[in-house]
């Protein structure tokens, strides 16, 4: 039965729904009604999935089993631009996805993970959730996709080498680094003169153990959970971006959805993207610990360098001319000055 067909009987059945969750529970025996999936790349043992978890556990609850969310992570359903193409197509429901792969179908969502733009969370954050990021998902919904209200965490990226460490704009020169498929990725090492090469993130602990990359940028969390200390020796504190995932829907099937269904993934999806975002912080804190305990050498490194580099090679002003003026001058009422 598909959703718009559903819409009328689900309707008789989630009427007052939020008000009413006990009414829905008398009915969990005759099965759910909706059989969604929502797909990510990050391991099981990640705050994304964790949380993605315990948000679709909230909509079964809340819906006495009549919407039952089943969460695929740690790239089940295939890589990154394999599950973007089943969101487009309908095979797949709800995938989160990097603003910057995103990118390669929305340009525009692109500008939250500008290379040394962000100096911290106090204002990243109120652009994201506000005016920014109400800019970028309008962008995302003219593409036929539909975006939660609130990002989820990945975290500021570091880079991580197996053979050695990153400690000024000089040292990527010929640096063969494994790169998401994205543009401005790409674009940002090969003005450092860095070697960016594109690999799906479920290739990557293999591109780095036979040594085809020598070294890849990831947040702690990441590292951590994808076990990247096994095969990378030093890890630089580059901070050169900040990545999230975009909880995004197929936007046909989401519309289809009747509204009590859509209030109440809605609530619970982006309640604990917010939780998400405090446990990734805390993770990324303490895991530089465990990484260090691991055998990973860190080092510190000066942002300063990296972003005169990048506006010495006209990586700003490019950019800028890509997203345009108007959404530049949202990110930069946030960042301060960075063209």
């Amino acid at each position: 039965m598909t959703p718009i067909s559903r819409r009328r009987a689900l309707q008789m059945s989630l009427a007052g729904a939020v008000a009413a969750p006990a009414v829905l529970r008398i009915t969990a025996a005759h099965g759910a009604e909706f059989d969604l999936k929502v797909a990510n790349n990050s391991p099981v043992t990640h705050p994304l999935t964790i949380y993605m978890i315990k948000a679709a556990d909230g909509v079964r609850q809340e819906t006495g089993g009549k919407v039952d969310i089943k969460v695929f992570p740690n790239n089940q359903l295939g890589g990154d631009t394999d599950m973007l193409s089943q969101l487009r197509s309908g095979a797949l429901e709800f995938f989160t996805l990097s603003p910057l792969i995103l990118a390669t179908l929305v340009p525009a969502a692109a500008i939250s993970g500008v290379g040394f733009a962000w100096s911290s969370y106090d204002k990243l954050w109120p652009a994201i959730d506000g005016e920014l990021g109400a800019h970028v998902r309008d962008k995302i919904s003219k593409a036929g996709l539909f975006a939660f209200d609130r990002i989820w965490e990945n975290g500021f990226r570091q880079t991580t080498s197996s053979t050695r460490p990153i400690l000024t704009p000089d040292d990527f020169k010929g640096f063969k680094i494994r790169v998401p498929p994205s543009p401005m990725w790409t674009s940002m090492f090969k003005a450092f003169d860095a070697a960016p090469m594109t690999i799906n993130f479920a290739e990557v602990y293999s591109a780095l153990q036979t040594k085809i990359a020598e070294g890849q940028e990831n947040p702690l969390a990441l590292i951590d959970a994808a076990k990247l200390y096994e095969v990378q020796k030093h890890l630089s504190k580059t901070n050169h971006m900040w990545d999230g995932f975009w909880l995004l829907a197929n936007g046909k099937i989401w519309r289809g959805l009747p509204d009590d269904v859509r209030t109440v993934i809605a609530k619970h999806f982006n309640t604990q993207a917010v939780a998400q975002r405090e446990e990734t912080l805390k993770r990324n804190i303490s895991t530089e610990k465990d990484l260090a305990a691991r055998g990973l050498t860190f080092h510190n490194v000066d942002p300063k360098a990296f972003q005169a580099k990048l506006q010495s090679a006209g990586f700003y002003k490019e950019w800028k001319g890509k997203f345009g003026d108007d959404a530049w001058a949202l990110l930069e009422k946030h960042t301060g000055p960075i063209s």
